[in-house]
Protein backbone atom coordinates (compact mmCIF):
# COMPACT_ATOMS: atom_id res chain seq x y z
CA UNK A 1 0.00 0.00 0.00
CA UNK A 2 1.49 3.37 -1.08
CA UNK A 3 1.68 6.39 1.21
CA UNK A 4 -1.26 7.99 -0.60
CA UNK A 5 -3.34 4.82 -0.35
CA UNK A 6 -2.46 4.52 3.33
CA UNK A 7 -3.55 8.11 3.93
CA UNK A 8 -6.85 7.52 2.13
CA UNK A 9 -7.38 4.28 4.06
CA UNK A 10 -6.75 5.99 7.40
CA UNK A 11 -9.11 8.86 6.52
CA UNK A 12 -11.87 6.40 5.65
CA UNK A 13 -11.32 4.37 8.81
CA UNK A 14 -11.33 7.42 11.08
CA UNK A 15 -14.46 8.84 9.46
CA UNK A 16 -16.35 5.54 9.52
CA UNK A 17 -15.16 4.92 13.05
CA UNK A 18 -16.51 8.31 14.12
CA UNK A 19 -19.85 7.49 12.53
CA UNK A 20 -19.97 4.13 14.27
CA UNK A 21 -18.94 5.76 17.57
CA UNK A 22 -22.13 7.84 17.70
CA UNK A 23 -24.06 4.79 18.92
CA UNK A 24 -21.80 3.65 21.78
CA UNK A 25 -21.04 7.25 22.77
CA UNK A 26 -24.77 7.85 23.24
CA UNK A 27 -24.88 4.89 25.62
CA UNK A 28 -21.63 5.18 27.54
CA UNK A 29 -21.60 8.91 28.13
CA UNK A 30 -24.85 9.05 30.06
CA UNK A 31 -24.33 5.94 32.21
CA UNK A 32 -22.60 7.91 35.02
CA UNK A 33 -25.67 10.17 35.07
CA UNK A 34 -28.10 7.38 35.98
CA UNK A 35 -28.30 8.27 39.71
CA UNK A 36 -28.65 11.99 38.90
CA UNK A 37 -31.36 11.30 36.31
CA UNK A 38 -33.29 9.14 38.78
CA UNK A 39 -33.09 11.83 41.47
CA UNK A 40 -33.96 14.75 39.17
CA UNK A 41 -36.90 13.01 37.50
CA UNK A 42 -38.16 11.46 40.77
CA UNK A 43 -37.91 7.85 39.61
CA UNK A 44 -35.84 4.73 40.34
CA UNK A 45 -32.84 3.17 38.61
CA UNK A 46 -34.95 0.44 37.04
CA UNK A 47 -37.04 3.03 35.17
CA UNK A 48 -33.93 4.95 34.14
CA UNK A 49 -32.62 1.64 32.79
CA UNK A 50 -35.59 1.60 30.41
CA UNK A 51 -34.09 4.62 28.64
CA UNK A 52 -31.32 2.24 27.62
CA UNK A 53 -33.80 -0.42 26.52
CA UNK A 54 -35.76 2.07 24.39
CA UNK A 55 -32.48 3.11 22.78
CA UNK A 56 -31.74 -0.48 21.77
CA UNK A 57 -35.26 -0.84 20.35
CA UNK A 58 -34.77 2.35 18.32
CA UNK A 59 -31.47 1.09 16.96
CA UNK A 60 -33.11 -2.16 15.89
CA UNK A 61 -36.00 -0.52 14.04
CA UNK A 62 -33.86 2.25 12.57
CA UNK A 63 -31.30 -0.04 11.00
CA UNK A 64 -34.02 -2.08 9.32
CA UNK A 65 -35.35 1.13 7.75
CA UNK A 66 -31.95 2.45 6.67
CA UNK A 67 -30.72 -0.79 5.05
CA UNK A 68 -32.78 -0.79 1.83
CA UNK A 69 -32.71 3.02 1.68
CA UNK A 70 -28.89 2.97 1.58
CA UNK A 71 -28.93 0.25 -1.08
CA UNK A 72 -31.38 2.28 -3.18
CA UNK A 73 -30.02 5.83 -2.81
CA UNK A 74 -26.40 5.24 -1.87
CA UNK A 75 -24.75 5.66 1.52
CA UNK A 76 -24.08 9.37 2.00
CA UNK A 77 -27.54 11.02 1.89
CA UNK A 78 -29.18 8.58 4.35
CA UNK A 79 -26.19 9.03 6.67
CA UNK A 80 -26.64 12.80 6.70
CA UNK A 81 -30.40 12.53 7.27
CA UNK A 82 -29.92 10.17 10.20
CA UNK A 83 -27.41 12.50 11.84
CA UNK A 84 -29.86 15.41 11.59
CA UNK A 85 -32.51 13.35 13.40
CA UNK A 86 -29.92 12.44 16.03
CA UNK A 87 -28.98 16.07 16.72
CA UNK A 88 -32.60 17.19 17.16
CA UNK A 89 -33.42 14.22 19.43
CA UNK A 90 -30.34 14.87 21.60
CA UNK A 91 -31.47 18.44 22.23
CA UNK A 92 -34.93 17.10 23.09
CA UNK A 93 -33.44 14.69 25.64
CA UNK A 94 -31.72 17.62 27.33
CA UNK A 95 -35.12 19.23 27.91
CA UNK A 96 -36.99 16.11 29.10
CA UNK A 97 -39.41 16.91 31.96
CA UNK A 98 -40.02 13.27 32.97
CA UNK A 99 -38.53 9.81 32.62
CA UNK A 100 -41.31 8.76 30.23
CA UNK A 101 -40.43 11.62 27.86
CA UNK A 102 -36.74 10.74 28.15
CA UNK A 103 -37.49 7.10 27.32
CA UNK A 104 -39.39 8.22 24.20
CA UNK A 105 -36.74 10.68 23.03
CA UNK A 106 -33.97 8.15 23.59
CA UNK A 107 -35.84 5.98 21.09
CA UNK A 108 -35.68 8.77 18.48
CA UNK A 109 -32.05 9.46 19.38
CA UNK A 110 -31.35 5.85 18.46
CA UNK A 111 -33.32 6.12 15.21
CA UNK A 112 -30.95 8.85 14.10
CA UNK A 113 -27.70 7.57 15.58
CA UNK A 114 -27.97 4.00 14.32
CA UNK A 115 -27.45 5.14 10.72
CA UNK A 116 -23.73 5.38 11.45
CA UNK A 117 -23.60 1.80 12.72
CA UNK A 118 -25.32 0.28 9.67
CA UNK A 119 -23.73 2.70 7.22
CA UNK A 120 -20.14 2.23 8.36
CA UNK A 121 -20.37 -1.57 7.99
CA UNK A 122 -21.99 -1.23 4.55
CA UNK A 123 -19.24 1.11 3.34
CA UNK A 124 -16.60 -1.34 4.59
CA UNK A 125 -18.27 -4.11 2.58
CA UNK A 126 -18.39 -1.80 -0.47
CA UNK A 127 -14.67 -1.10 -0.31
CA UNK A 128 -13.14 -4.38 0.92
CA UNK A 129 -13.41 -8.13 0.42
CA UNK A 130 -12.17 -11.37 1.98
CA UNK A 131 -10.14 -11.11 5.17
CA UNK A 132 -9.76 -7.38 4.53
CA UNK A 133 -13.36 -6.98 5.73
CA UNK A 134 -12.46 -8.37 9.16
CA UNK A 135 -9.23 -6.33 9.27
CA UNK A 136 -11.10 -3.12 8.38
CA UNK A 137 -13.79 -3.85 10.96
CA UNK A 138 -11.08 -4.44 13.55
CA UNK A 139 -9.58 -1.06 12.62
CA UNK A 140 -13.01 0.51 13.08
CA UNK A 141 -13.15 -0.98 16.58
CA UNK A 142 -9.90 0.84 17.37
CA UNK A 143 -11.49 4.16 16.39
CA UNK A 144 -15.01 3.86 17.74
CA UNK A 145 -13.64 1.95 20.73
CA UNK A 146 -12.22 5.26 21.93
CA UNK A 147 -15.83 6.21 22.73
CA UNK A 148 -16.26 3.90 25.74
CA UNK A 149 -12.81 4.92 26.97
CA UNK A 150 -13.53 8.63 27.15
CA UNK A 151 -17.34 8.79 27.17
CA UNK A 152 -18.02 7.70 30.78
CA UNK A 153 -15.23 9.94 32.07
CA UNK A 154 -16.54 12.91 30.09
CA UNK A 155 -20.07 12.06 31.17
CA UNK A 156 -19.04 11.93 34.82
CA UNK A 157 -17.30 15.31 34.58
CA UNK A 158 -20.26 16.89 32.77
CA UNK A 159 -22.71 15.57 35.38
CA UNK A 160 -20.53 16.87 38.20
CA UNK A 161 -19.98 20.30 36.65
CA UNK A 162 -23.26 21.05 34.86
CA UNK A 163 -25.81 18.29 35.51
CA UNK A 164 -27.00 15.31 33.48
CA UNK A 165 -28.96 17.35 30.92
CA UNK A 166 -25.78 18.80 29.47
CA UNK A 167 -24.64 15.32 28.51
CA UNK A 168 -27.17 15.46 25.69
CA UNK A 169 -26.08 18.96 24.70
CA UNK A 170 -22.56 17.56 24.26
CA UNK A 171 -23.95 14.64 22.22
CA UNK A 172 -25.76 17.10 19.93
CA UNK A 173 -22.48 18.98 19.43
CA UNK A 174 -20.64 15.75 18.61
CA UNK A 175 -23.32 14.82 16.08
CA UNK A 176 -22.93 18.22 14.44
CA UNK A 177 -19.16 17.83 14.09
CA UNK A 178 -19.53 14.34 12.57
CA UNK A 179 -22.20 15.62 10.16
CA UNK A 180 -19.91 18.40 8.91
CA UNK A 181 -16.97 15.99 8.51
CA UNK A 182 -19.19 13.52 6.66
CA UNK A 183 -20.42 16.14 4.21
CA UNK A 184 -16.89 17.25 3.42
CA UNK A 185 -14.76 14.12 3.42
CA UNK A 186 -16.84 11.01 2.70
CA UNK A 187 -17.12 10.02 -0.94
CA UNK A 188 -20.07 7.93 -2.06
CA UNK A 189 -19.02 4.26 -2.02
CA UNK A 190 -22.10 2.94 -3.80
CA UNK A 191 -24.17 4.70 -6.44
CA UNK A 192 -27.95 4.74 -6.47
CA UNK A 193 -29.55 1.48 -7.62
CA UNK A 194 -33.08 2.03 -8.93
CA UNK A 195 -33.57 -1.72 -9.33
CA UNK A 196 -33.91 -1.97 -5.55
CA UNK A 197 -37.52 -1.44 -4.54
CA UNK A 198 -38.66 0.29 -1.36
CA UNK A 199 -42.15 -1.20 -1.56
CA UNK A 200 -42.80 -2.73 1.90
CA UNK A 201 -43.59 -6.18 0.50
CA UNK A 202 -40.43 -6.30 -1.60
CA UNK A 203 -38.34 -4.95 1.27
CA UNK A 204 -39.63 -7.73 3.51
CA UNK A 205 -38.91 -10.33 0.82
CA UNK A 206 -35.42 -8.89 0.37
CA UNK A 207 -34.72 -9.26 4.07
CA UNK A 208 -36.19 -12.75 4.22
CA UNK A 209 -33.99 -13.71 1.27
CA UNK A 210 -30.90 -13.01 3.37
CA UNK A 211 -31.80 -15.96 5.59
CA UNK A 212 -31.29 -18.31 2.64
CA UNK A 213 -27.55 -17.83 3.13
CA UNK A 214 -26.45 -20.36 5.80
CA UNK A 215 -23.35 -18.40 6.83
CA UNK A 216 -25.47 -15.31 7.43
CA UNK A 217 -27.84 -17.20 9.71
CA UNK A 218 -25.12 -18.88 11.75
CA UNK A 219 -22.84 -15.93 12.33
CA UNK A 220 -25.60 -13.37 12.78
CA UNK A 221 -27.23 -15.47 15.51
CA UNK A 222 -23.87 -16.08 17.19
CA UNK A 223 -22.95 -12.41 17.08
CA UNK A 224 -26.39 -11.34 18.33
CA UNK A 225 -26.10 -13.60 21.37
CA UNK A 226 -22.59 -12.27 22.06
CA UNK A 227 -23.81 -8.68 21.78
CA UNK A 228 -26.63 -9.56 24.17
CA UNK A 229 -24.08 -10.62 26.76
CA UNK A 230 -22.03 -7.48 26.18
CA UNK A 231 -25.04 -5.17 26.51
CA UNK A 232 -26.28 -7.01 29.58
CA UNK A 233 -23.04 -5.84 31.18
CA UNK A 234 -23.57 -2.30 29.86
CA UNK A 235 -27.10 -2.26 31.28
CA UNK A 236 -26.19 -3.55 34.73
CA UNK A 237 -22.73 -2.10 35.24
CA UNK A 238 -23.79 1.33 36.53
CA UNK A 239 -25.86 -0.22 39.32
CA UNK A 240 -23.30 -2.91 40.19
CA UNK A 241 -20.27 -0.63 40.37
CA UNK A 242 -21.84 2.60 41.66
CA UNK A 243 -24.52 1.26 44.00
CA UNK A 244 -23.16 -2.11 45.15
CA UNK A 245 -19.42 -1.41 45.04
CA UNK A 246 -19.71 2.29 45.96
CA UNK A 247 -17.77 3.69 42.98
CA UNK A 248 -18.10 7.42 42.30
CA UNK A 249 -19.10 8.55 38.80
CA UNK A 250 -15.44 9.37 38.07
CA UNK A 251 -14.18 6.01 39.36
CA UNK A 252 -16.82 4.22 37.33
CA UNK A 253 -15.68 6.13 34.25
CA UNK A 254 -12.04 5.11 34.73
CA UNK A 255 -12.93 1.48 35.36
CA UNK A 256 -15.16 1.47 32.30
CA UNK A 257 -12.36 3.02 30.26
CA UNK A 258 -9.96 0.26 31.30
CA UNK A 259 -12.41 -2.34 29.98
CA UNK A 260 -12.66 -0.45 26.70
CA UNK A 261 -8.86 -0.39 26.36
CA UNK A 262 -8.89 -4.17 26.65
CA UNK A 263 -11.55 -4.46 23.96
CA UNK A 264 -9.60 -2.20 21.58
CA UNK A 265 -6.36 -4.10 22.25
CA UNK A 266 -8.10 -7.37 21.39
CA UNK A 267 -9.43 -5.97 18.13
CA UNK A 268 -5.92 -4.98 17.07
CA UNK A 269 -4.47 -8.35 18.07
CA UNK A 270 -7.23 -9.82 15.94
CA UNK A 271 -5.87 -7.98 12.87
CA UNK A 272 -2.53 -9.73 13.38
CA UNK A 273 -4.12 -13.09 14.18
CA UNK A 274 -6.02 -12.97 10.88
CA UNK A 275 -2.68 -13.24 9.05
CA UNK A 276 -2.26 -16.75 10.47
CA UNK A 277 -5.80 -18.08 10.95
CA UNK A 278 -9.25 -17.62 9.43
CA UNK A 279 -12.08 -15.75 11.13
CA UNK A 280 -14.26 -18.82 11.70
CA UNK A 281 -11.60 -20.63 13.76
CA UNK A 282 -10.74 -17.51 15.73
CA UNK A 283 -14.40 -16.94 16.51
CA UNK A 284 -14.99 -20.46 17.78
CA UNK A 285 -11.84 -20.44 19.93
CA UNK A 286 -12.53 -17.16 21.69
CA UNK A 287 -16.21 -17.99 22.25
CA UNK A 288 -15.20 -21.14 24.13
CA UNK A 289 -12.77 -19.09 26.24
CA UNK A 290 -15.41 -16.43 26.86
CA UNK A 291 -17.89 -19.05 28.04
CA UNK A 292 -15.34 -20.46 30.50
CA UNK A 293 -14.80 -16.99 31.95
CA UNK A 294 -18.47 -16.19 32.36
CA UNK A 295 -18.99 -19.62 33.94
CA UNK A 296 -16.48 -18.61 36.62
CA UNK A 297 -18.24 -15.28 36.98
CA UNK A 298 -21.51 -17.15 37.39
CA UNK A 299 -20.31 -19.71 39.94
CA UNK A 300 -17.76 -17.94 42.15
CA UNK A 301 -19.98 -15.17 43.59
CA UNK A 302 -22.45 -17.83 44.70
CA UNK A 303 -19.99 -19.38 47.15
CA UNK A 304 -18.41 -16.13 48.28
CA UNK A 305 -14.96 -16.92 46.87
CA UNK A 306 -14.57 -13.80 44.74
CA UNK A 307 -14.05 -10.19 45.79
CA UNK A 308 -14.47 -6.91 43.96
CA UNK A 309 -11.01 -7.15 42.38
CA UNK A 310 -11.62 -10.68 41.11
CA UNK A 311 -15.03 -9.71 39.77
CA UNK A 312 -13.59 -6.74 37.87
CA UNK A 313 -10.75 -8.91 36.51
CA UNK A 314 -13.10 -11.57 35.14
CA UNK A 315 -15.33 -8.94 33.54
CA UNK A 316 -12.27 -7.33 31.95
CA UNK A 317 -11.22 -10.64 30.39
CA UNK A 318 -14.77 -11.31 29.19
CA UNK A 319 -14.93 -7.94 27.43
CA UNK A 320 -11.39 -8.38 26.08
CA UNK A 321 -12.52 -11.52 24.24
CA UNK A 322 -15.54 -9.67 22.84
CA UNK A 323 -13.00 -7.64 20.86
CA UNK A 324 -12.33 -10.80 18.83
CA UNK A 325 -15.93 -11.98 18.59
CA UNK A 326 -17.51 -8.86 17.13
CA UNK A 327 -15.39 -8.10 14.02
CA UNK A 328 -15.00 -11.76 13.02
CA UNK A 329 -18.68 -12.65 13.36
CA UNK A 330 -19.76 -9.56 11.41
CA UNK A 331 -17.20 -10.17 8.66
CA UNK A 332 -18.35 -13.78 8.27
CA UNK A 333 -22.00 -12.75 8.16
CA UNK A 334 -21.42 -9.94 5.62
CA UNK A 335 -19.03 -11.79 3.34
CA UNK A 336 -21.62 -13.40 0.99
CA UNK A 337 -23.21 -10.05 0.04
CA UNK A 338 -22.25 -7.26 -2.37
CA UNK A 339 -25.32 -5.76 -4.09
CA UNK A 340 -27.43 -5.70 -0.92
CA UNK A 341 -24.69 -5.19 1.66
CA UNK A 342 -26.62 -2.28 3.18
CA UNK A 343 -29.64 -4.47 3.91
CA UNK A 344 -27.44 -7.28 5.21
CA UNK A 345 -25.55 -4.89 7.49
CA UNK A 346 -28.81 -3.37 8.72
CA UNK A 347 -30.39 -6.74 9.48
CA UNK A 348 -27.30 -7.89 11.36
CA UNK A 349 -27.39 -4.71 13.40
CA UNK A 350 -31.13 -5.03 14.00
CA UNK A 351 -30.88 -8.60 15.23
CA UNK A 352 -27.94 -7.67 17.44
CA UNK A 353 -29.84 -4.79 18.98
CA UNK A 354 -33.00 -6.86 19.49
CA UNK A 355 -30.80 -9.25 21.44
CA UNK A 356 -29.26 -6.31 23.29
CA UNK A 357 -32.64 -4.76 24.11
CA UNK A 358 -33.92 -8.12 25.32
CA UNK A 359 -30.83 -8.70 27.43
CA UNK A 360 -30.84 -5.22 29.00
CA UNK A 361 -34.59 -5.40 29.60
CA UNK A 362 -34.16 -8.80 31.23
CA UNK A 363 -31.48 -7.43 33.54
CA UNK A 364 -33.92 -4.72 34.66
CA UNK A 365 -36.77 -7.22 34.98
CA UNK A 366 -34.70 -9.60 37.13
CA UNK A 367 -33.47 -6.77 39.36
CA UNK A 368 -33.06 -8.04 42.92
CA UNK A 369 -30.53 -5.66 44.43
CA UNK A 370 -27.49 -7.82 43.57
CA UNK A 371 -25.11 -8.30 40.63
CA UNK A 372 -26.58 -11.70 39.80
CA UNK A 373 -29.21 -10.63 37.21
CA UNK A 374 -26.45 -9.10 35.09
CA UNK A 375 -24.32 -12.24 35.46
CA UNK A 376 -27.21 -14.59 34.70
CA UNK A 377 -27.99 -12.81 31.43
CA UNK A 378 -24.31 -12.59 30.41
CA UNK A 379 -23.89 -16.33 31.02
CA UNK A 380 -27.06 -17.23 29.15
CA UNK A 381 -26.20 -15.14 26.10
CA UNK A 382 -22.64 -16.46 25.88
CA UNK A 383 -23.94 -20.02 26.19
CA UNK A 384 -26.36 -19.45 23.31
CA UNK A 385 -23.55 -18.06 21.14
CA UNK A 386 -21.42 -21.12 21.86
CA UNK A 387 -24.32 -23.47 21.12
CA UNK A 388 -25.00 -21.80 17.77
CA UNK A 389 -21.36 -22.08 16.71
CA UNK A 390 -21.04 -25.64 18.02
CA UNK A 391 -24.20 -26.68 16.21
CA UNK A 392 -23.52 -24.70 13.05
CA UNK A 393 -23.99 -27.90 11.07
CA UNK A 394 -27.70 -27.28 11.53
CA UNK A 395 -27.29 -24.29 9.22
CA UNK A 396 -24.19 -25.17 7.19
CA UNK A 397 -23.43 -28.69 6.05
CA UNK A 398 -19.92 -27.48 5.42
CA UNK A 399 -18.01 -24.23 5.51
CA UNK A 400 -18.27 -22.53 2.10
CA UNK A 401 -14.95 -22.87 0.32
CA UNK A 402 -14.61 -19.19 -0.52
CA UNK A 403 -15.50 -18.26 3.05
CA UNK A 404 -12.92 -20.55 4.58
CA UNK A 405 -10.24 -19.47 2.15
CA UNK A 406 -10.84 -15.72 2.28
CA UNK A 407 -12.06 -15.16 5.81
Amino acid sequence: MSAMERKQYNTIIWLLGSLAAIGPFSIDMYLPGFPAIAADLSTDMAHVGLTLTSYFVGISIGQIAYGPVMDRFGRKKPLMLGLLVYIVAALGCALSPSVSVLITLRFFLALGGCVGMAGSRAVVRDLFSGREIARALSALVMVFGVAPIIAPTIGGMVVKAFGWRYIFVVLAAIGTVVLVALSRFLRESKGADTSISLHPKKVVLEYLGLFREPAFVTYTLASAAAVGGFLAYISGSAYVYMKLFGFTATQFGWMYSANAVGLITASQINRLWLRRQDSARILRSVTVAQFCLVALLFVLPLNGSIGITGFIGLVFCYLFLFGFVNPNSMALALHPFTRNAGSASALIGCIQMVAGASASGLVSYLYNGTAMPMIWVMAGCTGISLLVLSGSGLFMKREPENLAADI
